[in-house]
This record gives structure tokens, C-alpha cells and sequence, in this order.
């Protein structure tokens, strides 16, 4: 004779608003993995909500900023920018009590926004994530930030889910992005706002660390940098991956993918969806040496593109060092 299944818990033991069926129109509570799903289904929450709510934690999206105004600077303030920021326009206007939502690169002690104590709001950037969409997860952090208590932090208490706008939804998309690269992280205080020591020591450590960064002004999404060995260029593009190596491949093959004397590009890498490339700078080439040699690359670059005929053996060896040399970021 088969033993006897354990029986679980019956609907009288488990805790109240847990075990009635969810209408139709409610949302699901999350519940502990191996509990009834609050739905009525009589499956265990993993088998069955549970298992979409842990779907939407771990995918991936390939390109969280793809359809919001300056995609490719988004991209680089979170992956190469150390201080810079953004004025954000949002798409319902700005609420009650809220003058002003910036993003940021960073805010002191890794928050991910700031209610500042005249109400206006900073989001930080380069933070952990909760789950696989960073634009969903950036814009739960900015919807908290708008209602927090003015002069206080938003942590990082997003609940795994799937369903919440994305900054797509929050953000105007016909109002520009234009990043401000800043040497420092002196904007993390205002003038009328007083430091505390936590604060401080975190300015101090963060502006001890940042690399000289600048946002080349004629063309877009292209940061110089300086490091104490070389400089280089790092530029984010938009052009689909398969259709720029071979741009940069034709350029690499027929000697015109350099920026100049002394500077060479060395590959590249992958960041949201998007492809990075990176080019080597002698320390004597500053920014404004690189002005001129962008924007003739990028003349060369469109001729590239527009080219559809096969690429040459020698083409397709230049390709092959810069696929070999490419990593991916994010």
C-alpha cells in the first residue's frame, strides 16, 4: 500500500490574505516559494506566478535605453563617465514640490537617488540593478525618489517584478539629453546644503579616484580620457555590430582607422546593446586635438557603412583581430 502524502497546511493555518483566490484585475503578493499561489490555483507560487516574477528578475534586456533621446550617452555614463550629469524632463511634467530631477552618474555612499532638501530629486546611474531591465529598475528608483521625504536617501528596495513602467514611460522623449561632464563631484552638495562626515569622505574618495573625462563636442557619444600611461577615445555607436565591424574592418584593412599620428584603434567592447570603440591617444593629444581627426573619422565611418560589397581576405583578417579583441561589459 502507498504511503499517505503529508498534508500541508490547511487554508485555516496559513496566514490571513494568503489563501483566498486573487480576483482578476488584483495583482498576485509575492509569497514564499514552496506556499499555495495566492491566484487559487493550488500550485505552489514557484510553479506558477512565482515562476513569471522570477522570469522578470533574471532576463536580460539587451538594450535598456534603446528608444529614449541620446541612447549611446546613456550608455556611456553608465559604463565610462566617472561625474557628469543630466537634466531629466519628465513626460507628465515635473510633480508638487519637485524643481528639478537630475540624473547623475553617481551620488555619495552609492545611493541610488537623492531627495534633496529643496525637493528636487537626483537618480544615480551606476548602481546595482534588481533585475534584468535596468530602465525599469532606474525608473521604480525615480518614482520612489519623487515621493521620499526631502533631504533624505531612496534605497535599494525595488521587489522583484516585471511590470512596472520603465523610463520610457516616465521620460519626455522629444526633450534633449545633454550630459554635463564635471572634473569633481562637488555637485553632490549645493551651496545651501552642509556635507556631513559620511558625505565628505565619500567626495573624498570618489574625486581621489575619477579619470579625467571629456564629452567631445563635434560628434556624439565620444569621451576622451586621460590615464597616467596614454589617452584614448572611447566612443558609443549606435550602428547595428555586424555592420560596424565590417565598417571598421574596411578602414582598419586600408590603413584609415587611426585618429592620427601616434594613435591606433584597438577594439572594442560591447555595452547595453550597444558597440564601443577604443582608440589608443599619445598623452600630448588632449580633447581638443581629437575634435578635428572624430569628426573625419566620422565621414570615413559613414563611407564604410554605406558600402555592401563582400569584404576582401585582407578585410576579413582585420575583422577578425577586432572581433578577437572585443569584450562584453553589460
Amino acid at each position: 500500500m502507498a504511503k499517505k502524502r503529508p498534508q500541508t497546511k490547511s487554508a485555516r493555518q496559513q496566514p490571513q490574505g494568503r489563501s483566498r483566490t486573487v480576483g482578476a484585475n488584483e495583482p498576485v503578493p509575492v509569497v514564499g516559494a514552496r506556499e499555495p499561489c495566492p491566484c487559487g490555483s493550488g500550485r505552489r507560487y514557484k510553479a506558477c506566478h512565482g515562476r513569471a516574477a522570477a522570469h522578470a528578475v533574471t532576463e536580460l534586456v539587451q538594450r535598456p535605453f534603446d528608444g529614449l533621446p541620446g541612447e549611446a550617452d546613456w550608455v556611456a555614463l553608465r559604463e565610462l563617465v566617472p561625474a557628469s550629469t543630466v537634466e531629466l524632463t519628465l513626460k507628465d511634467g515635473l510633480p508638487d514640490g519637485v524643481p528639478s530631477v537630475t540624473l547623475a552618474t553617481v551620488l555619495p555612499m552609492a545611493w541610488p537617488a537623492l531627495r534633496r532638501d529643496d525637493g528636487s530629486v537626483l537618480l544615480g546611474l551606476q548602481n546595482d540593478t534588481a533585475s534584468g531591465d535596468l530602465s525599469r529598475d532606474l525608473a521604480d528608483t525615480l518614482a520612489r525618489a519623487l515621493t521620499a521625504e526631502p533631504g533624505t536617501p531612496v534605497g535599494a528596495e525595488r521587489a522583484a517584478s516585471g511590470d512596472g513602467p520603465r523610463l520610457q514611460d516616465l521620460l519626455d522623449p522629444a526633450a534633449p539629453f545633454e550630459p554635463v561632464v564635471h572634473t569633481g563631484f562637488e555637485f553632490w552638495v549645493t551651496e545651501a546644503e552642509s556635507a556631513g562626515p559620511d558625505v565628505a569622505a565619500s567626495l573624498e574618495r570618489a574625486n581621489a579616484a575619477a579619470i579625467p573625462t571629456v564629452r567631445l563636442s563635434g560628434v556624439d557619444a565620444a569621451y576622451w580620457c586621460e590615464t597616467p600611461e596614454k589617452n584614448h577615445l572611447r566612443w558609443v555607436m549606435t550602428h547595428p555590430e555586424e555592420k560596424l565591424l565590417d565598417a571598421l574592418a574596411r578602414l582598419h584593412a586600408a590603413g584609415t582607422s587611426s585618429l592620427g599620428d601616434d594613435t591606433r584603434l584597438v577594439g572594442s567592447f560591447r555595452a547595453h546593446g550597444l558597440t564601443v570603440p577604443v582608440w589608443d591617444l599619445p598623452s600630448a593629444m588632449g580633447a581638443e586635438e581629437c575634435e578635428k581627426p572624430a569628426a573625419a573619422f566620422a565621414e570615413r565611418l559613414a563611407g564604410a557603412l554605406a558600402s555592401d560589397a563582400p569584404l576582401t581576405p585582407e578585410e576579413r583578417r582585420a575583422r577578425g583581430g577586432l572581433t578577437n579583441r572585443q569584450i562584453t561589459l553589460s
